[in-house]
C-alpha cells in the first residue's frame, strides 16, 4: 500500500493507496473527471434481510470516501431488484419477499448507511434511491423492445453467474436471467435523474456493472464508469462478514456492538494491516506503524482496528465501552471479578482438550453436554462459535487469558501463566 501519488483525483488516490481498487472501465477517464469537480457514483444494495452485514462494508466504505473527497455518493436500494434475485454467487433462487417485506428491510436497512454518509440536498449530499420507482412502471413487452436488444444471449451465458448455474446443472429461472438488464437500466436510470456516472461495486459484479457501462453508452451516448473492489476474504480463506455463529450484522439491534468489537478484534494477525487500511479511516502512516507491530504487539493493532472500526459503525462511546469491557475480561479476569477463573501454564495448552476446560471452570457439566453446544453454535472462544472439538492452542491467548462462553450470558476465563 503506496502512499504514493498515482491519480490526479483525491478519490482515486485514496482508494488506491488503502487497496480497495480491483478493475476499472478506465480508470484514466475516471480520474480526470473526479479531478475536474463533483462527480455522483452509486452503489446497490438489494432488501434481502432487515440488516447488511460486515461483508458488505467495504462498499459503504468506497462510497464514504467518495463523499470525504468531495464527490456525491447514491445508495441505491434494490426494492425491485429484490423481487427478482440476483444470481451472482448462487446456486438456488433467492426466496421471494412481499413488498411489505421489502420496504421494512429497506427502512431497516437505511440506519447503517446514516452511521458513514451525511444525506441531504447539498451538491455532495448522500441519497438513498429505491429502484422500484422505476422498475415497477416498465412494461414488460416495451421494456425488452427498448433495451433487451441490446443484451446478447451469447454474451450473457458466458457471465460467472449464469455459466457456474448450468455447470452445476442448478436451475437458473427466466425471472433471475432478467437480473443483469436490470441492473444496466438502473444504472442508465441513474445517469438520466441525477447525471451518476460511476457504479462501485465488488468483482463479482463486474459483468453486471460493464453491462450498464455498454447500455449507457448505446442508450445515452455517455461515458460512464465502473470500478470494483477486490473480493475480501480473511487469511484463511473464510468469506468476509460470516463467523462460525453466522452473520457479522451492521444493525445493533442483530449484532450487539460488543460482539461486533470481539468480531475485529479476533482477526487474523495476516489480515491486520489489510482491514486497517479498508475499514478504518486512520491516516495511512499510522496504519502502516500499527501493521508492523510483531509478536504479542500485533494484539494491540487488532484492539485498535476493533475500536476504530465499531466507532464508525456504533460511535465513539459504543467502541469504548466495548473496548473497556473486553480489557476488565481478559486483563483484569472478569466482569467485575466474579468469573470462574482457571490457571493454566502456556506450555499445557496444546494438550488441554477444551470440552476439558468447559468441564473444569464449571460451565459444562459434561462431555456430552459440551458436544451439544459445539453442535448448537453456542460454545465459544473469545466469542466466536467453536465448530468442532479440538484443543487450545496459543492463538486463543488474548492478553494472557482465554474467555470460555457458552451462548451470550455464561462466561469463564483461563489465565495463562
Amino acid at each position: 500500500m503506496s502512499g504514493k501519488a498515482t491519480y490526479k483525483s483525491d478519490f482515486l488516490n485514496v482508494l488506491n493507496e488503502r487497496g480497495f481498487i480491483a478493475q476499472g472501465t478506465n480508470l484514466e477517464g475516471l480520474d480526470e473527471k473526479a479531478a475536474a469537480g463533483p462527480i455522483t457514483g452509486y452503489i446497490g444494495y438489494d432488501a434481502t434481510a432487515k440488516s447488511l452485514h460486515a461483508g458488505h462494508l467495504i462498499q459503504i466504505v468506497m462510497l464514504y470516501w467518495l463523499q470525504q473527497t468531495g464527490h456525491r455518493p447514491i445508495a441505491l436500494m434494490g426494492g425491485g431488484t429484490t423481487k427478482v434475485g440476483d444470481p451472482t454467487g448462487k446456486d438456488e433462487q433467492r426466496k421471494l419477499l412481499t413488498d411489505e417485506e421489502i420496504d421494512a428491510n429497506i427502512a431497516s436497512i437505511k440506519g447503517a448507511f446514516e452511521k458513514y454518509l451525511t444525506f441531504g440536498d447539498g451538491p455532495t449530499d448522500a441519497l438513498m434511491v429505491n429502484n422500484n420507482d422505476w422498475l415497477s412502471k416498465l412494461g414488460y413487452v416495451g421494456f425488452l423492445r427498448d433495451y433487451g436488444v441490446h443484451f446478447t444471449i451469447n454474451r450473457m451465458l458466458t457471465f460467472d453467474s449464469v455459466k457456474l448455474r448450468l455447470e452445476r446443472e442448478s436451475p437458473m429461472t427466466f425471472l433471475e436471467f432478467n437480473y443483469m438488464l436490470m441492473q444496466a437500466y438502473d444504472f442508465h436510470e441513474l445517469y438520466n435523474r441525477h447525471g451518476c456516472i460511476l457504479q462501485l461495486g465488488g468483482s463479482d459484479q463486474w459483468g453486471n456493472i460493464v453491462n450498464g457501462v455498454e447500455l449507457c453508452r448505446r442508450k445515452d451516448g455517455a461515458e460512464v464508469f465502473g470500478l470494483t473492489t477486490p473480493l475480501l476474504t480473511t487469511a484463511s480463506g473464510k468469506k468476509m462478514g460470516k463467523t462460525e455463529g453466522g452473520a457479522v450484522w451492521l444493525n445493533a439491534d442483530m449484532y450487539a456492538p460488543y460482539d461486533y468489537w470481539q468480531y475485529w478484534r479476533n482477526a487474523e494477525d495476516a489480515d491486520v494491516a489489510t482491514l486497517l487500511a479498508r475499514f478504518t479511516t486512520l491516516p495511512m502512516d499510522e496504519v502502516n506503524r500499527l501493521a508492523a507491530l510483531q509478536d504479542a504487539e500485533i494484539n494491540d493493532a487488532k484492539k485498535v482496528l476493533a475500536t476504530e472500526a465499531t466507532a464508525l459503525l456504533h460511535g465513539r462511546e459504543a467502541a469504548e465501552s466495548a473496548a473497556a469491557t473486553a480489557q476488565k475480561t481478559f486483563e483484569q479476569g472478569g466482569l467485575g471479578g466474579d468469573l470462574p477463573t482457571i490457571d493454566m501454564a502456556s506450555s499445557a495448552l496444546s494438550e488441554a482438550a477444551l470440552i476439558d476446560q468447559f468441564i473444569a471452570t464449571g460451565l459444562c457439566a459434561s462431555k456430552g453436554e459440551a458436544r451439544r453446544h459445539i453442535k448448537a453454535g453456542a460454545l465459544k472462544v473469545n466469542d466466536e462459535a467453536v465448530s468442532e472439538e479440538r484443543n487450545l492452542a496459543t492463538s486463543d491467548v488474548r492478553d494472557n487469558a482465554v474467555k470460555l462462553s457458552i451462548g451470550k450470558k455464561k462466561h469463564a476465563i483461563i489465565r495463562v501463566q
